[in-house]
């Protein structure tokens, strides 16, 4: 049997490179510690729905932009 299920990969290291902006700066924004935005920005970790929302519309784009299925 194939396992259809797809991974979630998230572009908000790229994304804060895109719009010149560092990861300390979106630690500050949201009220999270460095620690967690380098783990969302490793992929290491995801941040929910809510915070991948407010990651967009910290950063001035759609929620998709932050978004890549496998």
């Amino acid at each position: 049997m194939m396992n259809n299920q797809r991974i979630v990969v998230n572009r908000i290291k790229v994304t804060l490179v895109e719009k010149q902006k560092t990861s300390r700066w979106l630690a500050e924004q949201m009220g999270k510690s460095e620690n967690t935005i380098s783990r969302w920005c490793s992929n290491k970790k995801q941040p929910s729905i809510q915070q991948f929302q407010q990651i967009a519309t910290f950063l001035g784009v759609d929620i998709q932009t932050l978004i890549m299925l496998k």
